[in-house]
């Protein structure tokens, strides 16, 4: 479902995307060519700033925002997933915050005023808050990074991990490809 916000902001989806009937993107949102965005995810760009302003939510080229996964914005704040990035089952993305290129967040994570810089790896149920974490970081499964700081203790990502990620991204360009093909069927 499209829709606006109280603002009037409507999202902009390029017509190469697909996005599943069940999702909802609503308001300032633009979502470039070749994303799959999947069933039940919420993206909603709404809220605005002591000014009435708001930056958009931006999924860019080739990426992946999977089942149920919700994106939103705090007073205004922007969220933008680099391209041919995966945001994978569950999890949220909550602004201001900024995912780089060729990322993988995994099932259930968190993301939360930070920043996750190219190639990184965030795995399952991980929580990333108030911190920038530098490219080609890895983080395991069920950490909770809360500071800058916490990030030393993080090794960074070999080539297996980063060859998985890259690999989810490329089965969902597939989806992409498929659901377009099959859009109008029943």
């Amino acid at each position: 479902m499209i829709r606006k916000n109280p603002s009037g902001d409507l999202p902009i989806v390029h017509e190469s995307a697909f996005v599943d009937p069940t999702a909802i993107l609503c308001g300032k949102v633009i979502v470039e060519e070749n994303v799959f965005i999947g069933p039940y995810a919420v993206i909603r760009a709404d809220e605005v700033d002591e000014r009435g302003e708001m930056e958009p939510i931006v999924i860019k080229a080739g990426s992946n925002i999977q089942d149920g996964v919700v994106i939103h914005c705090k007073a205004g704040g922007g969220v933008t997933i680099g391209r041919s990035s995966s945001i994978a089952h569950r999890s949220i993305v909550h602004g201001p915050c900024t995912v780089g290129d060729n990322v993988f967040i995994g099932f259930n994570s968190v993301l939360f005023n930070c920043t996750v810089g190219d190639g990184s790896v965030v795995r399952h149920n991980s929580v990333v808050e108030g911190c920038h974490v530098p490219p080609g970081f890895y983080i395991p499964s069920t950490t909770n990074v809360h500071s800058d700081e916490e990030l030393s203790r993080i090794q960074p990502v070999t080539a297996d991990v980063a060859s998985f990620s890259e690999s989810v991204a490329e089965a969902n360009r597939a989806l992409v490809r498929g659901y377009n093909r099959i859009r109008n069927e029943f």
